[in-house]
């Protein structure tokens, strides 16, 4: 490869830009002749943070058709992307070029510390007259979806966890949040209004944050006495293609696509390749209430799915042989009730 300078773009957040450099940093281990540089480009999930992620008028590619505009102008040669929020339908001359392996997909409830709690300083009410403030509430280390009090709040922006959240526990009050991961930990350790949030464990682990061994969230730049739980799949199934990173390209790149072939992994890419097949038969929606998880076994893929789609949950499982991903992606939409397309 002759000399040249590529182009990565990404959106600011702090997240995106963790999982950017992340890439990079490949990049530059596999290609040293090359130079990569990162160029920001705001999206328009970027722009809507008032808007909740539920709503059913949001375009669609709400956090990647920018990025994907910019390699269609040849101002980005490749596109990093969370893949959970990556469309499975991509413009005409773009494709998936490569995923990376995969973190932690769990899924992570996060709630403030009852011992910590106990330390803040009391507050100083104006007078008698002043309307009572609800007071802040903690819990114990090892805080699980069937140990919150009842009607306890819970925030998230996903369809999927809320829905499987009220699966389990259907007197739970749902409300949404926005913002990067920073904020809505900040809101939730501020806001009293407010019991527990689920973000990703992939997430909080690209930003350097840590669960203790006692249930501590550490990190810098995070507030004191919030503790966290990771979900198990069992209670709580990842969305398509959660906590891998997909590359995005331009078609007939003979460049990127090398650096592509450097950067995937191969199983991740065929799980998240059934997962994504799952997804298109349900719809193809970033957004639609459904979670899948496949995994390798062997030379076998195996898939469980979950659709919350119609008036009951519907769940299914399958498996089949590691080079018919779609196949078997296909196969579980219609299991629980999507197209056979």
């Amino acid at each position: 490869m002759s000399e040249r300078t590529l182009y990565l773009a990404t959106r600011g957040s702090a997240l995106a830009l963790a999982q950017t450099n992340l890439i990079i940093d490949e990049c530059r281990a596999f290609f040293r002749e090359l130079r990569f540089e990162i160029k920001i480009i705001k999206t328009t999930g970027d722009k809507l943070q008032a808007v909740s992620l539920a709503s059913a008028n949001l375009p669609k590619g709400l956090f990647t058709k920018e990025l994907e505009t910019a390699l269609l102008n040849g101002e980005a040669d490749l596109a990093v992307h969370s893949l959970k929020d990556l469309p499975t339908t991509l413009p005409a001359g773009l494709k998936l070029g490569a995923v990376s392996k995969r973190a932690d997909v769990r899924d992570v409830l996060i709630y403030r510390d009852a011992a910590f709690l106990a330390t803040e300083p009391k507050h100083e009410w104006a007078g008698a007259s002043e309307p009572a403030k609800v007071p802040k509430r903690g819990f114990a280390a090892g805080l699980s979806i069937s140990k919150l009090p009842a009607g306890a709040t819970v925030a998230t922006s996903s369809t999927r966890r809320s829905a499987q959240l009220l699966e389990r526990r259907p007197d739970l009050k749902i409300v949404p949040i926005r913002g990067n991961v920073g904020t809505r930990l900040n809101k939730l350790a501020a806001q009293a209004e407010l019991d527990a949030i689920v973000l990703a464990a992939a997430g909080l682990e690209r930003l350097g944050l840590k669960i203790s061994t006692d249930g501590s969230l550490r990190g810098e730049n995070v507030a004191n006495g919030l503790l966290a739980m990771p979900i198990d799949v069992s209670e709580m199934l990842p969305c398509v293609g959660q906590a891998a990173l997909g590359i995005e390209i331009r078609e007939k790149d003979p460049v990127t696509e090398e650096i592509c072939n450097r950067l995937t992994d191969f199983h991740t890419m065929q799980c998240v390749r059934a997962e994504r097949a799952f997804l298109q038969g349900m719809g193809g929606g970033c957004q639609i209430p459904v979670g899948a998880y496949a995994q390798v076994q062997g030379q076998e893929i195996q898939m469980q799915v979950a659709s919350f789609l119609a008036d009951q949950p519907r769940r299914a499982e399958a498996r089949a042989s590691v080079n018919e991903p779609e196949k078997l992606g296909r196969e579980l939409a219609q299991a629980v009730g999507g197209s056979a397309e």
